[in-house]
């Protein structure tokens, strides 16, 4: 009698397998059919194709409203992949004096910090990066390919040693001082990137980040344009924006905080006008949109009408370090989600900064493709924006 109703289960499991992927092979070849349809063409009710199109949407091979497929090419991380040094002060930090503190090693480096926030989403991403052909080397490409993230396309240098950053974090977490030891990163010219050209041009969105060249800036642009494949490029020092080119055509997002903000436009940014100057700014050298953050202040980014305003959200402070990465993966997400929407990239952006910041670690080992899904566009209470709009 068991080994029937055994039977009779693993025959209801295929039956209904073979369902949903019916049903999702409609749906892909007419995304607009009504679920009415769908039931007539399957022979299903309209509670069970509501079940089966719940379950593609828990699958993440939909989307959700719409039913817009999921789009399984790679979102593309160039820059910087580390091994990061945190010591953390026990005390107040006096200078010119010993400190007691403690140390923290993890894995680091914008681009690579982002990939792995993205492969916890559930999002596939590859990393272009270089590392040495040394312990520290063999250890990053070894987790993050245990994390899901794609190495193929990274350098691997003989005779030199892999990146190093070291925060000197005071007895709260905030950070005093960061050394960047990351000259090898200059080995990632055009001409090294070129083997991954058809990697990257079949990429559904590419995010570099400032430690890379000034000429490998502007092929990455150029490419983006030419590929027709969006470009997120996220500064990382005042001392950098030096890399980022002149003219910022092909540019979909630039992601940078006040002082790299002033850095670029020559001019400082205290006032929401001269904020939205120095946006308009970047805008008028060829960038679509920007995204300034401002640290307990929140960030700005733009709009059709100005620049909007959204307050940080609260959190529990661990540990600053990897805080802005994670805003610039839960932003690229959303985009790559489909949504233009920055209010509510921002949005995702600021909560996964503030989960981060409540952890020790510097990509939150909690993380989950459905992590961020909770978080939805808001909608007007009063016939205003959610966020403070300001307008020249």
């Amino acid at each position: 009698m068991s080994i029937i109703a055994n039977n009779c289960s693993t025959i209801a499991n295929v039956t209904e397998f073979t369902k949903k992927d019916q049903l999702f092979e409609l749906i892909r070849s007419n995304p607009f059919i009504s679920q009415q349809d769908l039931g007539l063409q399957l022979g299903l009710s309209r509670s069970a194709v509501a079940g089966h199109i719940a379950g593609l949407i828990r699958d993440r091979r939909l989307l959700g409203r719409a039913y817009v497929l999921a789009d399984r090419r790679a979102i593309m991380c160039i820059g910087a992949a580390n091994l990061d040094r945190k010591l953390r002060s026990l005390d107040p930090v006096r200078m010119g004096t010993s400190n007691p503190a403690r140390q923290h090693e993890s894995f680091g480096g914008v681009a690579r910090n982002i990939a792995e926030n993205l492969a916890r989403l559930g999002t596939p991403v590859g990393l272009i990066t270089a590392v040495g052909d040394d312990a520290s080397g063999a250890s990053l490409m070894a987790q993050a390919e245990a994390v899901g993230i794609d190495t193929r396309g990274s350098l691997r240098l003989a005779g030199t040693g892999s990146g190093t950053y070291t925060a000197v974090l005071d007895q709260h977490g905030d950070m005093l001082l960061a050394l960047a030891d990351m000259a090898l990163y200059d080995q990632l010219t055009p001409a090294a990137l070129a083997r991954t050209q058809q990697q990257r041009a079949g990429a559904a969105l590419t995010v570099a980040d400032l430690n890379l060249p000034l000429e490998t800036l502007q092929a990455l642009l150029d490419d983006a344009v030419r590929f027709d494949v969006p470009l997120i490029v996220v500064a990382v020092s005042q001392p950098k924006m030096d890399r980022l080119p002149a003219d910022l055509a092909g540019l979909r997002l630039l992601i940078l905080n006040e002082g790299e903000l002033e850095t670029r436009v020559g001019h400082a940014v205290g006032s929401d006008a001269a904020l939205a100057n120095a946006c308009a700014t970047i805008q008028a050298q060829g960038a679509r949109d920007v995204i300034v953050t401002r640290g307990a202040r929140g960030v700005s980014h733009t709009t059709p009408g100005g620049i909007a305003h959204l307050d940080a959200f609260e959190a529990t402070v661990v540990d600053v370090t990897g805080a802005g990465d994670a805003f610039a993966a839960a932003v690229s997400w959303t985009l790559y989600q489909g949504s233009d929407d920055l209010d509510l990239a921002c949005r995702r952006g600021l909560a996964l900064s503030a989960m981060t910041v409540a952890c020790e670690q510097t990509v939150c080992p909690s993380l989950a493709p459905d992590t961020l899904d909770a978080i939805e566009a808001p909608l007007p209470t009063d016939g205003q924006p959610f966020n403070a709009l300001y307008q020249e």
